[in-house]
């Protein structure tokens, strides 16, 4: 085969994936946007949302701790062997305290969420499609939306936050582990972590949690919905759940740094 036809063959392949992504974003934008607008119907589902809140952030308390606890150590670990040789080992608690909340304890939290919670949802309502449950709640005249979709959104969106908090104290408590053991006391630590730590850092770490749990939540229903071709289907869609929802929070993280510094 001609090298110019094997090249407009690949060309044509490229912009069929590139429409297909497009086309997903479309439609994953027409589901938020049908999610907001069901949120003012009547028999709003305070139920499901406690059910999917349990699910969603109680249970994730264990694997959060764990990731936040040793990361902390690590992070702490490395700062004082990097710190001592410049003679600034006392600040140690001040690195460690910033850099967690700033973008360690959010990141961290979203992409260990997104691991457990996206691939969950995907996974859960990709059974639901392709057995035809969904469709029956349509035939029942109750909207996929309404009653799949929006608890599990509120849930991760308000949930996100309150797991980030849980993450940025248990990560500069194992930071503290350490410190000590290079004697830094536990006052001169905490301390160093208070100067250094100003409102606006807290509000602007749990603020970008928000938008990551509406990521996860919205990106693990569409391909949870959206999932066709019998168990294959449905451990593909989990499977994109997570890269696509750990892609677009870490890619969301940049641009909203980005505005945050310009605030």
């Amino acid at each position: 085969m001609n090298p110019p036809f094997a090249l407009g063959g690949g060309m044509i392949v490229l912009g069929d994936r590139v429409l297909r992504v497009l086309e997903g974003v479309g439609e994953l934008g027409i589901l938020a946007l049908r999610t907001v607008g069901v949120t003012g119907r009547r028999r709003f589902p305070f139920r499901e949302i406690l059910v999917q809140f349990e699910s969603i952030v109680v249970r994730s308390v264990t694997i959060v701790t764990i990731t936040a606890l040793f990361t902390g150590m690590v992070l702490a670990l490395q700062t004082v062997a990097s710190l001592t040789r410049f003679g600034a080992k006392p600040y140690t608690g001040s690195f460690v305290g910033l850099a967690f909340v700033l973008e360690l304890g959010p990141v961290l939290t979203a992409l260990m969420v997104s691991g457990r919670v996206g691939a969950g949802i995907a996974a859960e309502l990709g059974s639901m499609a392709v057995t035809e449950q969904v469709d029956a709640i349509r035939a029942m005249g109750a909207d996929p939306v309404q009653k799949l979709v929006l608890p599990r959104v509120i849930a991760l969106t308000l949930g996100l936050p309150l797991l980030t908090m849980l993450a940025n104290i248990l990560g500069i408590a194992g930071g503290l582990l350490i410190a000590q053991q290079y004697g830094i006391t536990a006052n001169f630590y905490i301390q160093s972590v208070v100067n250094v730590l100003e409102v606006s850092d807290v509000l602007s770490s749990l603020g970008k949690t928000f938008v990551f749990g509406w990521i996860i939540a919205t990106v693990g229903c569409y391909l949870g919905l959206t999932t066709r071709g019998g168990t294959v289907g449905v451990g593909r869609a989990t499977t994109a759940a997570v890269v696509t929802a750990s892609i677009a929070v870490l890619v969301s993280d940049f641009f909203l740094t980005k505005l945050i510094l310009l605030l």
